[in-house]
């Protein structure tokens, strides 16, 4: 089997009455169950910030939630504290089957945030992701997962350049939608070749 399904940080923190919720974030976690029946390899990814992580904005007093600051490896938006290592927030939703083959942990260097479940926002650090897929000959992979946008974005736009098949099952995900972010992340992936596989 050369397929694994991919799903990105279904954690409280990104669900509705989480510190960086995700509108309808709840709503991925029965497809996503109904999903992994389909798939030998499953791969979860975690969100996983030390308190006082650069890119929150409480680490920049003068800063507001969502602005953006330069930072070395270019543009990051500040968020609110989310996914905080072994807080609540940063758990996986209770109902989400966590029984994966591995979960990938990012996030976690305080001075850089990661999106993709492949490299870190400079875009050369790796998070095993792909050394794991590789070594178990996968070649096709569906995402899944929080946040459209953002985190999935990134990680199939990672998955298409590293030249993995890729496909985002959409009905299995939800998007933040800051400032058409959305909008623009859907044809950033179809214009990568990712299959925006829309039932």
């Amino acid at each position: 089997m050369t397929q694994a399904l991919i799903v990105i940080d279904v954690q409280n923190d990104f669900c509705p009455g989480g510190a960086l919720a995700v509108p309808g974030g709840d709503e991925v976690v029965a497809p996503i169950n109904a999903l992994m029946k389909d798939f030998e390899t499953v791969v979860l990814t975690q969100d996983w910030h030390p308190a006082g992580h650069s890119s929150f904005a409480s680490s920049h007093p003068d800063m507001p939630p969502f602005g953006t600051i330069e930072m070395a490896y270019g543009t990051q938006v500040l968020w609110p504290d989310h996914c905080v290592q072994g807080s609540p927030g940063a758990a996986f939703h209770s109902d989400l089957d966590q029984r994966g083959d591995v979960i990938i942990r990012k996030g976690f260097r305080p001075s850089i945030d990661s999106y993709s479940g492949f490299f870190e926002n400079d875009q050369k650090t790796p998070t095993g992701l792909e050394g794991y897929l590789r070594s178990r000959g996968i070649s096709e992979l569906t995402l899944v997962g929080l946040a459209t946008d953002f985190c999935v974005a990134y990680s199939a736009l990672d998955a298409a350049k590293l030249g993995f098949k890729v496909g985002v099952a959409l009905a299995a995900c939800r998007g933040i939608d800051l400032d058409g972010s959305l909008n623009r992340a859907l044809a950033e992936m179809q214009a990568a070749g990712v299959d925006l596989q829309e039932g």
